[in-house]
């Protein structure tokens, strides 16, 4: 029930029809007596910067969730942005603080994390594959920095994306390892395939003709469980992260940014109402 009292969460972005996130946030809060609630706000990216101001002039608005296409020119709307934003490029979550200033971060990247982490994924040391250096690319890639492993190779079809990537990973970690490379899956403890291919009659995002059994695989399409790539991944033994696990990872991250406390992946994905 909304009331006088209830905080809005806008989700901004274009078109709306897809969104999914009002279906696991709000089951999540009813559940938890919390007074608020995620509402889809459909704004074209022409309109963006002047609904985003005046938005957050409403005193109910505590924050923002944000997804495309506006996750880039938000980075530049924000008061204060955090260092997995500045390597990301991107955001797709705002605070308003006290003071009123905002401040953005991304949490694709944690998310990841968050499930690996799951998952008994070894951080330290580890020498990482990310295929993809778009804006998921880029925050997954910012998370492992800041997760502590040794070592991130970049690669992207437009190579100037994937050198631009780990220059921004070296200047924020200077001790991290950050170079671009081929997309071959030999070699490495962990590959992640952040590009958008990942559905039966794609053609697989790297080389996987030496995957080791040992290497950790992860996936961020969430179109289909389990991509070709994932399949591969499976019938050679390997341990493996499908797509969906990202997204119920990191809304535990986002609900902790707002100050609504924590919840787990697993209680995300009973109480919602998601269909993929």
């Amino acid at each position: 029930m909304i009331s006088g009292k209830t905080s809005l969460l806008p989700l901004f972005g274009y078109p709306t029809k897809a969104f999914k996130a009002p279906l696991i946030y709000n089951p999540w809060f009813d559940k938890n007596g919390i007074d608020a609630v995620v509402v889809p706000m459909g704004v074209k990216p022409e309109d963006y910067a002047s609904v985003l101001k005046a938005v957050f002039q409403l005193t109910n608005v505590p924050g923002a969730l944000v997804t495309m296409p506006h996750k880039v020119t938000t980075v530049g709307l924000l008061d204060e942005v955090t260092t997995a934003v500045q390597i990301a490029g991107a955001c797709n979550a705002i605070l308003k603080r006290p003071d009123g200033t905002l401040l953005g971060d991304i949490f694709d990247g944690t998310g990841f994390t968050r499930g690996l982490q799951r998952k008994g994924f070894a951080f330290a040391g580890a020498k990482c594959l990310v295929v993809g250096s778009g804006g998921v690319g880029s925050a997954i890639a910012a998370a492992l920095a800041a997760a502590g492993v040794a070592a991130i190779t970049t690669f992207d079809t437009h190579a100037d994306s994937a050198q631009g990537l780990a220059s921004r990973l070296k200047q924020h970690y200077p001790e991290l390892v950050a170079e671009t490379g081929a997309n071959d899956a030999a070699g490495y403890d962990l590959v992640i395939n952040a590009t958008p291919l990942g559905l039966p009659g794609d053609p697989l995002p790297m080389d996987i003709a030496h995957l080791a059994a040992s290497t950790f695989v992860g996936e961020v399409v969430m179109k289909t469980e389990m991509t070709p790539l994932l399949l591969a991944a499976k019938e050679r033994g390997c341990r493996f992260q499908v797509g969906t696990d990202m997204l119920f990872e990191m809304i535990p991250a986002y609900l902790e940014f707002f100050g609504y406390g924590s919840t787990t992946a697993d209680e995300l994905r009973a109480v919602s109402n998601v269909v993929y």
